[in-house]
């Protein structure tokens, strides 16, 4: 888990690109092709940067699309980890592979499929 809290990307526009070249949200939603509303969101934290929010700033900002892309899922998936404890979730997954299904762990379902394919797979012996 990352030890710190990553920045809304929307926050980051605002303070790495929109405010140092002194143009205002509405200018830069024109400039996007979005409206001010959608811009104003973003900026403040209420939405994300989707994919193709992505594209039109790297488009407009000389960016890549993969930086908002990753600003975002570090943001997301950071906020995700602060709620892990309480996630409902139950491991499907044996501390060690086992058996000759492969080396996937067998554990509940899984072992079930494994053994499926065991006995499906191996057919009569000839003698």
């Amino acid at each position: 888990m990352r030890m710190h809290n990553p920045p809304h990307p929307g926050g980051v526009l605002l303070r790495q690109w929109i405010s140092p070249l002194g143009i205002s949200i509405t200018q830069t939603a024109k400039h996007l092709g979005i409206s001010r509303k959608a811009l104003s969101e973003l900026v403040n934290g209420h939405t994300g940067i989707s994919p193709e929010m992505a594209v039109r700033l790297s488009i407009a900002l000389g960016t890549s699309s993969e930086l908002w892309m990753n600003m975002q899922s570090s943001y997301d998936l950071w906020h995700a980890e602060q709620r892990r404890n309480e996630l409902r979730v139950r491991s499907i997954v044996a501390a060690k592979p086992q058996g000759s299904c492969g080396s996937r762990v067998q554990a509940g379902i899984f072992r079930a499929a494994c053994k499926t394919r065991q006995t499906s797979t191996s057919g009569p012996r000839s003698t």
